[in-house]
């Protein structure tokens, strides 16, 4: 029990994350935003174990030598728009417009996907000690979609502090979250 509730905490943080840099571009949070970032990312990170676990362990080595890769290049591509937007050079009522939002489509999608790609291989890992498959992916869902909650409130009062920087920080922070990924599996 207390290695799924590590498990979940630790695959939840990377949705907290992105949640927080999500969340601090946003003008006014709205509950019904903040649950829909939260049931997708949760939704992805309950799905993707249970993706890992049918698949068990034919296809391990396939998914461990480019899920960081994927991960890196989605993350990063997003990071990457978000800078785009930020610098693109538009007058004050056309930069809050332009301001990248991750509730949208496929935005969202595209950072569920990016964001869930560990926890397939989790997902095998679940499947070779034999642990419980139902309870690993609710309390991996539930984790990740609380911390994502709580990221994007979080987020948006420290968009409020920053400001107009919000954006370019959210940027670097995706990217870096694609890099630490990727430095992670490298070593």
């Amino acid at each position: 029990m207390i290695n799924l509730l590590m498990i979940s905490v630790s695959l939840a943080m990377d949705c907290l994350s992105v949640s927080i840099a999500g969340g601090a571009t946003t003008p006014r949070p709205k509950i019904y935003n903040a649950l829909k970032v939260g049931l997708s990312f949760g939704a992805f990170q309950a799905a993707m174990p249970l993706i890992g676990w049918s698949i068990g362990l034919n296809l391990r080595v396939l998914i461990e030598n480019i899920d960081h890769w994927i991960a890196f290049l989605l993350l990063s591509a997003i990071g990457i728009k978000m800078l785009y937007e930020a610098f693109k050079k538009t007058s004050k009522n056309n930069n809050k417009k332009n301001k990248t939002n991750i509730t949208k489509m496929p935005t969202l999608f595209i950072l569920s996907l990016a964001t869930s790609i560990d926890s397939l291989v989790v997902g095998v890992s679940i499947s070779i000690l034999n642990m419980p498959i139902y309870l690993s992916i609710l309390m991996i869902g539930l984790f990740a979609f609380s911390f994502s909650i709580f990221g994007y409130f979080i987020g948006h009062r420290i968009g409020k502090i920053i400001g107009n920087k919000s954006e370019i920080i959210g940027g670097i922070i995706l990217i870096g979250i694609g890099a630490k990924i990727l430095i992670e599996h490298m070593m």
